[in-house]
């Protein structure tokens, strides 16, 4: 059997480890052109239920522990005219339930423990039917088995399912503030070790400490239309102009919003939030299925990548326990990962119209303490 998957994030990395680990080859195909073509983005929280639990099926706890950030924990949570609402500081010894992971920290570590050639890079997929994978160079790849692990935007999608991304209202425009301890020890101190939460009145900054020393700064806007960043007047292309028009967007917050607004380099990057359908599903279909993004994309509060690692673990040992008859183990994973990725996707809805809300940072205050 042939097994191509598409895309090189988490999901199908790890699916590719634990095919290997059950002797079954598997090809990966990523559109990027080599493993360092671009950044991966900051930091993950895996869970020890979720994302944990697949690098433990997949042989990789000793190598994820040597890169996770307990103190990535930390959580910060204040109203924007300063009242802190929540301080949490993880105990050096406490266990790791929800640490942080740098994302090329992660990639690297799948990336690693699979063998050469695994990943064939520069492959980005154009369309995919009738056994073959045809790609933007003109070239093309047998399959028996595809696995559209490739996203948002997954070519691969279309050969299940009509539905596609819908905008939620939510625009992000992410910050940076680099080598922090150097530069703003008194920021680096105001943030913490892990998350610095400012919510309320429809909009957010998220702080997060990085292992590379990094703040990376996201402000986010909740009730916007879809076509908000390019028509907000933010000048993207003048960086320090935008930072002084995002820093007004906060007037009347705490000061310190400003002054981490003001301290970013010029990294400016927007990006509007998007989600596929909660709770879909399609007929299971023999030699294709989907994982992670691909398959649920959910807003990002904390559910996406640990729902993808878990899926490429599960559709694995579905394949190893069904070596003959693929479409069984497909039918197998997907039956699990509708049910399961439903009621992540609704609890991360659940979070999203918190953040929106007025009062989002007592409501998210009573979320994390119930009762």
């Amino acid at each position: 059997m042939t097994i191509a998957i598409v895309g090189a994030g988490p999901g199908g990395l790890l699916l590719a480890r634990v095919l290997h680990l059950n002797g079954i080859d598997a090809v990966v195909y990523e559109r990027e052109a080599a493993r360092d073509a671009r950044g991966q983005g900051g930091m993950l929280d895996l869970h020890a239920e979720t994302g944990q639990r697949a690098l433990r099926t997949a042989g990789l706890t000793d190598g994820f522990r040597a890169i996770a950030r307990s103190a990535g924990q930390d959580l910060r949570l204040l109203e924007p005219d300063g009242t802190l609402l929540l301080r949490e500081d993880t105990p050096d010894d406490a266990p790791l339930d929800r640490p942080e992971v740098d994302r090329a920290d992660l990639r690297a570590l799948l990336l690693d423990a699979l063998p050469d050639r695994t990943v064939r890079w520069g492959h980005a997929v154009e369309s995919a039917g009738d056994g073959v994978l045809r790609f933007a160079d003109g070239g093309t790849a047998a399959y028996d088995l595809l696995v559209g692990a490739d996203g948002a935007d997954s070519r691969i999608r279309p050969l299940l399912t009509d539905a596609r991304p819908a905008h939620t209202g939510q625009s992000v425009v992410e910050l940076g503030i680099p080598d922090v301890d150097r530069t703003r020890p008194d920021l680096a101190a105001l943030v913490g070790r892990g998350n610095y939460w400012v919510l309320g009145n429809g909009q957010s900054l998220a702080a997060q400490r990085n292992g590379d020393g990094r703040v990376r700064v996201y402000l986010s806007f909740y009730d916007t239309a879809e076509d908000w960043l390019a028509t907000s007047g933010i000048p993207f292309d003048d960086p320090a102009a935008a930072r002084a028009r995002l820093a007004g967007l906060f007037d009347g917050w705490e000061a310190e919003v400003a002054a981490l607004i003001g301290a970013c380099d010029d990294t400016v990057l927007p990006r509007p939030i998007s989600t596929l359908p909660v709770g879909l599903t399609w007929p299971s279909t023999p030699g294709v299925t989907l994982l992670g993004d691909a398959a649920h994309l959910m807003p990002p509060v904390g559910q996406g990548a640990n729902m993808a690692l878990l899926d490429g673990a599960l559709l694995g040992l579905a394949l190893a326990a069904h070596r003959e008859d693929a479409t069984a183990a497909v039918a197998e994973y997907e039956r699990e990962m509708f049910e399961r990725t439903g009621a992540a996707a609704r609890q991360s809805a659940r979070v999203q119209e918190i953040l929106a809300s007025p009062d989002a940072a007592r409501t998210m205050l009573a979320f994390f303490q119930p009762g």
